[in-house]
């Protein structure tokens, strides 16, 4: 029997409206792009580093004649150095890094290399690092009273922990020596005794790659602008491994509120609003943080009553090894609440990579790297950027 003319003519529109849909979900975008979702995130539309990048505001302090010279007692260089933690197995990982900087900058300046282990250095290590610069290099053992496990960390207590955050996917958890070198990163390399003379510092690790060439002196930059911090990358963190962090911080300060910075950036640290689920799991903290792969700093703030009180609270509190909590939230929480926020200077015109994340300015002093890739990982990875919220609250100084 035929249907009647009312009932055809709706079914006609109904696989109209059908195909049309198909249609609209096979022309659309796999997601929405946005800061819980893959792809680029919706509140930085363009990567500031496709800008044309130059160099930070003058003073610059740059190479003239012999002024850097490695042997030139009366040398431009300050009393900065770079440092680095690493094993003798990453030799050749730390060789990669050092050709690079070396190549970049410090073939021009000079400063002296600083490492540091746990164990002694062999002389292959020696030989070979020695071999890459022309400048002084040191070799240094980690005092054992330093390295070791606190007295007041209970193992079963960790063992148990680490179980945890392991079952919610978080990396390193039952690998004691990474807990231990968060710790020593977050509040007692500066304590070495081979590091009392000097003030300011990079930090370079194995396997990094630097791109750009960098003409003037960076420690002097940082001096001479009133500059406590750099950084060239901005993420968020695994919330799993920090969960305990933010709530510990707000104890702390809530006897210590003298030491909070006047213009300080604690609504970086609090934001909500691109990653709720991150601020939800973190108990207040927007997870962001600076990169500390690369960190040019001044050891004076470290040294600073207000960071000793805060390390040694979160020392006592144990989740430097009951948790995950790194070197990077650390410093980063620190400078957020104890610093002059412009004090925390983005080196955008240092092209910078640790897998997977790039720093790549629009420089013609840049060579192997893509300007303004921030991942050369999966596409998810782009979410991880948490420069828009410190260019939102602090600017891109």
């Amino acid at each position: 029997m035929a249907l009647p003319k009312s009932v055809r003519a709706l079914a006609g529109v109904t696989m109209l409206i059908f195909v049309y849909l198909v249609v609209q979900i096979f022309r659309a975008p796999g997601q929405i792009k946005g800061p819980d979702n893959d792809g680029s995130l919706d509140d930085m539309i363009r990567d500031p580093n496709l800008d044309a990048t130059g160099e930070p505001p003058e003073p610059l302090h740059r190479v003239e004649a012999n002024n850097y010279d490695p042997d030139n007692p009366n040398s431009n260089r300050i009393n900065a150095t770079l440092l680095s933690l690493v094993r003798n197995e990453e030799l050749s990982g730390i060789l990669q890094s050092m050709h690079d900087l070396e190549r970049t900058w410090n073939h021009k300046f000079n400063y002296p290399w600083m490492f540091f282990n746990d164990v002694p250095f062999t002389e292959e290590f020696k030989k070979a690092t020695s071999a890459a610069t022309k400048a002084k290099v040191y070799y240094h053992e980690i005092p054992k009273e330093h390295w070791e496990v606190p007295s007041w960390i209970n193992h079963d207590l960790f063992v148990e922990s680490a179980n945890i955050l392991q079952e919610q996917d978080v990396q390193y958890a039952h690998m004691l020596s990474y807990h231990q070198m968060c710790r020593w990163n977050s509040g007692l390399f500066y304590k070495h005794p081979a590091l009392a003379e000097y003030r300011y510092y990079w930090r370079v690790e194995p396997k990094v790659h630097f791109f750009c060439d960098v003409d003037y002196d960076v420690f002097r930059y940082m001096e001479d602008h009133n500059k406590t911090y750099g950084f060239t990358i901005n993420l968020y963190d695994s919330p799993q491994s920090i969960s305990t962090l933010w709530p510990e911080t707000m104890k702390f300060i809530a006897g210590h509120k003298g030491h909070l910075a006047e213009n300080n950036a604690i609504e970086w640290l609090k934001d909500k609003d691109r990653r709720p689920d991150h601020n939800f799991k973190a108990n207040g903290y927007s997870t962001c943080h600076f990169w500390s792969n690369f960190e040019i700093a001044d050891m004076n703030f470290w040294r600073s009553k207000a960071y000793e009180d805060y390390f040694d609270h979160l020392d006592r509190a144990g989740g430097f090894f009951y948790e995950r909590w790194g070197d990077a939230p650390v410093h980063s929480i620190a400078l957020g609440l104890f610093e002059d926020k412009s004090k925390v200077h983005w080196f955008r015109d240092i092209g910078y990579q640790h897998i997977p994340f790039f720093n790549c300015p629009n420089s013609g002093k840049c060579k192997g790297c893509v300007t303004g890739r921030f991942t050369d990982g999966e596409a998810w990875l782009n979410k991880e950027d948490c420069r828009p919220n410190w260019f939102k609250y602090v600017g891109m100084d």
